[in-house]
Parts: structure tokens; C-alpha cells; sequence
């Protein structure tokens, strides 16, 4: 059984909007948590994440996985899973007619996309490159397409995409490839359904 006392302490001062999750929801996370913490000592490490089959044949299992930790650290604790696991939590009817001057949550249609900017923006400079999108292409798609056509998707999409020029895609660009995507609909995981 566990009791409020074991996750509450994790989750104290948070501004990321636990409120929209129920405490048998939290209680089930925690249990995940800890199913997975298979050195008992309250965080999680990348192999732990390894394990998760759907990561592991993820193609941007490692990207998803890297996410999870801050910079320079090589493990999560329950306040940081939680935190990752909110940006793909489906936005519920009730969520849309929020108070638009409260804080966002990290499930906004916004910060799913910035989630997703940075799977690709591999070397954090805010900018993806012909040669991050190719490195990325290429763990998605495997061996099964040739770097010359793999280049030809990267060129086509830049092209599309670079309103200012730089031959790179800016978040704002990525947005704005993004606009008709129901992005909300394709980053949701309902991992407690």
C-alpha cells in the first residue's frame, strides 16, 4: 500500500499542475515508479528506462529517455518522472476552458511541441540543422532508405519549413509546419487508462 507520505514530499511546491491528476492516479504512477527503480533507491537510471518495451523499440526511444534527465544528471527522481509524463497527458474537454492567465500546463498544446522541438534540436541551439534532421531521420527510419534520398527529405523539409533563411528550422517555423497537426492527439500517452 502506498501512503501520501511516500510521494507528497516529491511533489510539495511543484507548480506543474498535479491537480488535474487524481490521487489513485499519483498512487499508480508511484507504484510504476517504483516497479521500475530496480535498485530500491528512489530514482530511476537509463537503463531502468531500457527496459520499458515500448522505449525500447521506440526509434527515438533514446531521445525520449534522455529527456527525462536534467543536464549532467544520470538519474530521475519521482518529481522529475512525473514532470516528463505531464507533457504527453491528453488535454481533457474541461482543461480548454481553463483561466487563460493561470499558469500553462505542461500538457499545452505549446509545450508539447517544444517537447518535440527538442527530440530533434540535438545540440540544444534552439535551431535544427540539415544535419540534425538527417540524424533523426535516420534512427526512425533505419537502413531502409538511402542517405541520398534521407537528404532529399531533409532538404524538401527545410525548405518548406525556413521562413527567415538560415537553411535551419527555428521553433517558431516548427510551429508553424505543426499548425494543422493535431499534435495534441499524436503526443498523448494515456498511461493510466
Amino acid at each position: 500500500m502506498v501512503h501520501d507520505h511516500d510521494f507528497k514530499g516529491h511533489l510539495h511546491g511543484d507548480n506543474f499542475q498535479i491537480s488535474l491528476v487524481s490521487h489513485s492516479q499519483i498512487t499508480r504512477l508511484y507504484s510504476r515508479f517504483t516497479s521500475l527503480d530496480k535498485g530500491e533507491n528512489g530514482t530511476l537510471s537509463r537503463e531502468d528506462f531500457q527496459r520499458i518495451p515500448e522505449l525500447a523499440i521506440n526509434p527515438l526511444g533514446d531521445r525520449i529517455i534522455n529527456a527525462f534527465f536534467p543536464e549532467g544528471e544520470d538519474q530521475v527522481n519521482f518529481r522529475g518522472f512525473m514532470r516528463t509524463l505531464a507533457h504527453f497527458r491528453p488535454i481533457e474537454d474541461n482543461e480548454k476552458s481553463k483561466d487563460v492567465n493561470g499558469p500553462e500546463p505542461l500538457n499545452s498544446r505549446s509545450n508539447k511541441l517544444h517537447f518535440a522541438f527538442r527530440l530533434y534540436d540535438l545540440d540544444k541551439d534552439d535551431k535544427i540543422s540539415r544535419d540534425e534532421l538527417l540524424q533523426v531521420l535516420r534512427m526512425m527510419v533505419g537502413v531502409n532508405i538511402s542517405d541520398e534520398q534521407l537528404g532529399s527529405i531533409a532538404d524538401r523539409t527545410i525548405q518548406e519549413a525556413d521562413q527567415d533563411g538560415d537553411s535551419a528550422i527555428s521553433f517558431t517555423e516548427f510551429v508553424k509546419v505543426l499548425e494543422k497537426v493535431d499534435v495534441e492527439q499524436k503526443m498523448s500517452i494515456r498511461f493510466l487508462h
